[in-house]
């Protein structure tokens, strides 16, 4: 069972990371400008941030196994969207699908193993594996991207997901444990709470995405981040008069979880803005092909997956 759930968390991370290598193929072919390329990494996080927390919701009143299905399943079909699109507007909606597959998905995942593996030694020994899959994913998804758009074109970045993610579908109704039966499904829903914060996450992560394209003083870069800013604030005043709230207050009283979740914010934010402006700057100012742009993070990726097999364990 941890094998399948270390398997979809790696189908997560490639699935994020894949398309980097890509960026300067599927540019020109689908028409977009050199600005706007980075929309088909930020349409992923544009889905996956601003559902995230809806989509925890969900996996605990819907079930973990039924929204890790439907998860993966959202998986295949975007990633078909996203390898047939002829244009960007059809890219760009693949990819935000994706991320609302990951804000399924990626809580579903970590339900599934709190809930299989009791507390101590067990736990603490799937943790491990689901965090050396995600680094690993996070590493070599731009390797795969450079051999899969060298040899067989940029758009099996997007089909290669495909037969992963019906394959984890297969496995997961055999392997799975049914989900508990439940009095209430959606009853209890903190609605006002994920509405707004769902729709500020997501109005956050859009400014970030347009502000280097529409400016930071525009509408649709500060505006959006403002706009978003107000709407987490409301959302923090919402939930400390819920009933039920999607996130209760006091987790942030433990000094441990507000500093786990800023080194995590600061170190994920650095990652993916380096391989973002590393493959570009590979292929378009060195002349790098896919393969040599995927091929040249190899020692690093060979150097943290090897590093995180190593302390993972021992941290946990």
């Amino acid at each position: 069972m941890i094998a399948l759930l270390a398997f979809a968390h790696l189908i997560l991370s490639v699935d994020y990371n894949i398309v980097y290598v890509a960026l300067p193929e599927i540019g020109p072919r689908l028409g977009f400008s050199a600005q706007s390329q980075q929309w088909v990494v930020s349409a992923y996080a544009v889905g996956f941030g601003g559902l995230l927390l809806l989509g925890g919701r969900a996996v605990d009143r819907l079930g973990a196994r039924r929204m890790f299905l439907v998860a993966l399943l959202i998986y295949a079909v975007s990633s078909l969207i996203g390898g047939f699109a002829t244009g960007p507007a059809m890219l760009l909606a693949g990819r935000a699908a994706q991320g609302l597959g990951g804000a399924l998905l990626f809580p579903a995942i970590l339900a599934l193993i709190n809930t299989a593996f009791p507390e101590g030694r067990q736990r603490n020994r799937a943790m491990a594996y689901w965090g050396v899959a995600g680094a690993s994913g996070a590493l070599v998804g731009p390797v795969i991207g450079g051999v899969l758009t060298s040899y067989l074109g940029w758009a099996w970045v997007f089909f290669v997901n495909v037969p992963l993610a019906l394959g984890a579908v297969l496995a997961a109704r055999v392997l799975l444990p049914a989900d508990p039966p439940r009095v209430s499904r959606w009853g209890a829903v903190d609605l006002p709470g994920a509405l707004v914060a769902t729709a500020g996450s997501t109005l956050v992560v859009f400014g970030l995405a347009s502000g280097p394209e529409a400016g930071w003083g525009s509408l649709w870069g500060a505006g959006a981040i403002v706009a978003g800013a107000v709407l987490l604030g409301t959302f923090l005043l919402v939930e400390r008069r819920a009933r039920d709230p999607l996130v209760p207050l006091r987790l942030f009283r433990h000094r441990g979880l507000a500093a786990a979740t800023a080194v995590v914010f600061v170190v994920m934010g650095g990652i993916n803005t380096l391989h973002f402006v590393f493959y570009l700057d590979l292929q378009n100012v060195l002349g790098y092909s896919a393969l040599a742009a995927g091929l040249a993070f190899l020692p690093s990726s060979v150097a943290a997956t090897a590093a995180s097999w190593r302390i993972l364990p021992a941290l946990l």
